[in-house]
């Protein structure tokens, strides 16, 4: 069950991998269309620019299952990743177009699925419909409408053929079609099982999406409740990504028709939304509206709680730690660097307060009939080109009152339950950020777990991240998401103790579980991942 629970971890790490994509979806379709539906004259060379950038947009939209498939069968890839993406791209159309063969050998096409055609074969209308909902096209291929989950499975199951048999060696005389050429022979093969296996299995997964997605429409407030607690309360354990991407790229979030063009995901509604000329605002039930209340006002005004209960003497360092990270929060989301600052010291304060206040901050903005795009002062841009879209007037009254709730409640449980925030501690502060110029100015050794701090005062951060993992030869995997690494390690009693990695190596934080180790640094994690793996020669 560990596990299963260390790998269930990892591949939510995986699916961060896309993100910048999504990213860029929303400025070059948010900017692009504004300028060629409002700015710009037809005929320019300025709109022609602009159109260019917003197909760009829709290109990465419209194609997001083979950015999955490629993303998580790299991303999940214990070595030569770039063959691991490769095979997870040529699983994904082998798979679909398994799907589309089999799918027409038992007389299922483009032309039999059609509603008319299965009414006139004496079908009722409702279960025509819904079968008729469950097929599409994917890169020009029909099939099976799977969206997202398409790329997924495929990235998954890619990944798991190239992690067993990318060091195959074969006799001499087939050995040219060992390693990563015998993993794509394999990948071609797997895909028949497995496409004729999905033709049977996804009906049923589809009506199970299709279930949830009644439930998540139809739950009004109370699902928006239990979505905005649920994705802070999984926060820690790394997989509250597997929650919200349903809900944001595929029909889990619901779907809309927009100037002819069938939309899926609120995500995806919200950017054919912001490239329509007609479309008057942006959709309201969006799960992402919320988090403007406690990224802008709730967080900022649990850091002032935390700082005014701090002791005096340690306001400073307290502060040295908070304003960088209400900053990072403001301008681009994100909110685990000011989360660990309390989540390791009071999880109670995280669990029992934090993340219900999160749940009631989505309630609030939905009740208000909030729509804007973005939910950061960076993300935000887009919507500076067509204000007619945005109805965000309450946010003048809700932000203020969401930081003077979350200040007095943050205070109030400090105080009252002697939690030990940032600078309460009777002696150094047990959550600081200590700088490089610090560390090398300690004159003390440590040796936890089994783990000895490197001697040479030279040694870089990532080398010292390393040694403090157990060595090279520890170190089995290690990816990142948006702002922690994620380490897979053979043994545990090697790695350094969380006090270790928080005051020595300048980590927020750390979440273990067993030999799945994640390291908490904020969004400077790509950088660290990419010096760590040239140390590591990957």
């Amino acid at each position: 069950m560990k596990k299963y629970q260390e790998r269930l971890q990892t591949f939510a790490g995986a699916m961060m991998v896309p993100i910048i994509l999504f990213v860029l979806v929303g400025f070059y379709v948010g900017i692009g269309s504004a300028f060629t539906n409002y700015i710009l004259p037809r005929g320019t060379l300025f709109h022609t620019f602009f159109r260019l950038i917003s197909s760009l947009g829709f290109m990465f939209m419209n194609n997001l299952p083979v950015w999955f498939a490629g993303g998580l069968s790299f991303a999940l890839a214990k070595k030569e990743k770039g063959w691991g993406a490769f095979s997870g791209l040529v699983f994904y159309f082998c798979v679909l177009t398994v799907i589309q063969t089999y799918a027409g050998v038992q007389g299922w096409t483009e032309k039999t699925t059609a509603v008319d055609v299965l009414t006139a074969n004496g079908w009722d209308a409702a279960r025509a419909a819904n079968f008729n909902a469950l097929w599409g096209h994917a890169q020009g291929i029909f099939g099976y409408n799977m969206g997202i989950f398409s790329g997924i499975i495929s990235g998954l199951i890619a990944s798991i053929i190239h992690n067993k048999w990318v060091d195959q060696e074969l006799p001499a005389m087939f050995a040219f079609f060992g390693g990563t050429r015998f993993v794509v022979i394999l990948i071609t093969l797997f895909s028949l099982p497995v496409g004729v296996a999905l033709y049977y299995i996804w009906p049923l997964i589809g009506q199970g999406i299709q279930g949830i997605a009644h439930f998540i429409g139809r739950s009004g407030l109370l699902g928006t409740f239990v979505f905005g607690t649920l994705d802070k309360l999984l926060l820690p354990f790394g997989i509250h990504h597997l929650i919200a991407f349903p809900i944001e790229y595929s029909n889990v979030g619901g779907s809309m028709w927009i100037d002819g063009t069938l939309y899926e995901g609120v995500r995806n509604i919200m950017n054919g939304q912001a490239a329509s000329a007609g479309a008057t605002g942006y959709l309201v039930r969006n799960f992402t509206s919320g988090r403007l209340l406690f990224q802008l006002a709730g967080l900022p005004g649990a850091a002032l709680a935390i700082w005014h209960t701090a002791k005096p003497e340690n306001r400073k360092k307290v502060a040295s730690i908070l304003i960088p990270a209400v900053l990072t929060l403001a301008l681009v989301g994100i909110s685990e660097p000011i989360e660990y600052t309390f989540l390791f010291v009071a999880p109670a304060l995280y669990f029992l307060l934090y993340a219900p206040l999160a749940g009631l901050c989505y309630v609030a903005t939905e009740m208000a009939q909030i729509s804007i795009n973005g939910h950061a002062l960076f993300f935000m841009i887009p919507n500076l080109f067509q204000m007619h879209k945005v109805h965000a007037l309450h946010l003048l009254w809700l932000l203020p009152l969401t930081f003077a709730i979350y200040y007095f409640l943050f205070k109030i449980a400090i105080l009252k339950f002697n939690l030990k925030t940032p600078g309460r501690g009777e002696l150094e502060d047990p959550v600081k950020l200590t700088s490089k110029k610090e560390y090398h100015e300690q004159k003390a050794q440590k040796e936890t777990g089994g783990v000895l701090l490197a001697q040479n005062t030279g040694d870089s951060l990532e080398e010292r991240i390393i040694e403090a993992l157990g060595g090279k030869d520890n170190i089995e995997s290690i990816t990142s998401c948006a702002t922690r690494l994620r380490v897979g390690v053979k043994e545990e009693a090697k790695v350094a103790s969380d006090e270790l990695w928080m005051k020595h190596l300048e980590a927020l934080g750390v979440v273990r579980h067993h030999s799945a180790i994640q390291i908490i640094y904020g969004v400077r994690v790509g950088g660290i991942l990419s010096r760590i793996n040239d140390l590591l020669e990957r």
